[in-house]
């Protein structure tokens, strides 16, 4: 068995043994979740050494301890892994879900959670605070037990894509609300190549499959975003992370676009345009364009976050052509921001003033788009009729230092429509 306790630690906690064969009878008994409590009798030190532990004075003698609190207290500390890790390495080996030993048709599943506590351990995330929240919903709805036979390797593949998304995604940050504040981050995966690569089956992560929805659970914990409930919801639900779900559905949508060349795809653009069209570029469709300029050299284009912006421009018939992210940008939307810069054009962009949008804007300014009416005056402008509460820490805006500062001291989000009516004037001078 591996050893996840540093020595100073283990020589720490090694003078509780008592309380950990209690803990281990319990956590045996229902099922490996660290629920209820175990009642032990500690000497003076035992009880200094556990007031260590949780951070609050523990009295001597007769003690109630309850288990969600001491998991809880693990993971937050040096030992950075959870009870059921902590107490198998303490008193001789890996736990056995008696609950599910008591019943015969569970035979082949008995160890699962042990199993799915040591894959977590051994993934680096054991101690972020989303793992209990991610672990009792695997629980409560049954996923894993369902798998059967294949639910060991359905552990393994998803701790391969949390494992994967890490570097991008800070999964595995002890601070709460780390993860939610990093979200929506740039698009670095697309769906099945991410689950070819990493799952060994490019199927793996696609809707229905019990991985996906393993997966899913755990992204939806670690961010706090609501668990998915249609198809959209879980593409969003992997674009927030940077997983872009497919060639066709991550769209950027164009209006007034009209490439100068005399090529087919151009021609087709152009067409689009006189027509009056709001036009969706997918992934698949970039590729067929990308080696051809979609603006003059040195021509403005507008970009906005929200999709309700497009379409009143599309409405008001504006004449300056416009891209729209439709929220966090999806790969296609990235590549032809930076074709576009690229290609010698001035790109502005507009987004909501509110935590997620700070977040894109800086992602986009860091690629050379500018600011567009999205600056510290402009907020002040817009916050004056506004009442939608500001949720979340708001980070630094360095095109605009008084952005930030500004929406701090207000707590108060502008999202885009309201400012539309200055927007449009500007995609018709």
């Amino acid at each position: 068995m591996a050893d996840h306790i540093p020595a100073p630690a283990r020589d720490y906690l090694a003078g509780l043994q008592p309380l950990w064969h209690l803990v281990r009878k319990r956590l045996e008994g229902n099922g490996l979740s660290a629920t209820g409590v175990v009642v032990v009798d500690l000497d003076y030190q035992g009880a200094e050494d556990l007031s260590g532990l949780l951070g609050r004075t523990v009295p001597h003698g007769r003690t109630r301890v309850r288990l969600a609190e001491l998991d809880a207290a693990l993971r937050a500390s040096a030992i950075a892994h959870g009870l059921v890790t902590v107490v198998a390495e303490l008193t001789g080996g890996p736990l056995v879900d008696r609950k599910a030993a008591s019943k015969a048709r569970e035979v082949t599943k008995l160890d699962l959670w042990a199993f799915w506590e040591r894959a977590v351990a051994e993934s680096g995330l054991d101690a972020a605070p989303w793992i209990p929240v991610w672990r009792d919903g695997l629980r409560r709805t049954g996923l894993l037990s369902r798998a059967g036979d294949e639910a060991e390797t359905v552990i393994r593949q998803a701790m391969a894509v949390l494992r994967t998304l890490t570097p991008t995604v800070p999964l595995a940050s002890r601070t709460p609300g780390a993860v939610a504040d990093a979200i929506p981050v740039e698009s670095a995966f697309e769906l099945a190549e991410l689950a070819g690569a990493v799952c060994g089956d490019a199927h793996a992560l696609d809707d229905g499959q019990v991985t996906a929805a393993v997966v899913l659970r755990a992204i939806a914990a670690a961010t706090g975003m609501p668990l998915p409930a249609t198809a959209a919801a879980r593409r969003d639900l992997w674009s927030a992370v940077g997983v872009s779900p497919d060639a066709v559905s991550g769209t950027l949508l164009t209006w007034a676009v009209r490439p100068p060349g005399d090529d087919p795809w151009s021609v087709m653009m152009r067409a689009r345009a006189d027509l009056g069209l709001v036009t969706h570029v997918t992934a698949q469709e970039w590729r067929a364009g990308a080696n051809r300029p979609w603006v003059v050299r040195g021509q403005e284009v507008f970009a906005c976050e929200n999709p309700q912006v497009l379409q009143a421009a599309a409405r008001a018939g504006t004449s300056m052509p416009l891209l729209c992210t439709s929220g966090n940008p999806a790969t296609v939307a990235l590549h032809a921001l930076d074709r576009l810069i690229a290609d010698g054009a001035t790109v502005r962009y507009h987004g909501d003033f509110d935590v997620a949008g700070i977040h894109i804007a800086k992602r986009l300014f860091d690629r050379g788009v500018r600011p567009w009416r999205y600056a510290g005056g402009d907020y002040l402008d817009a916050v004056v009729s506004a009442r939608l509460p500001l949720i979340g820490a708001v980070p630094d805006t360095p095109w605009s230092p008084g952005l930030a500062e500004a929406m701090r001291e207000h707590r108060v989000a502008v999202h885009e429509e309201q400012v539309l009516a200055l927007l449009l004037d500007d995609l018709n001078p």
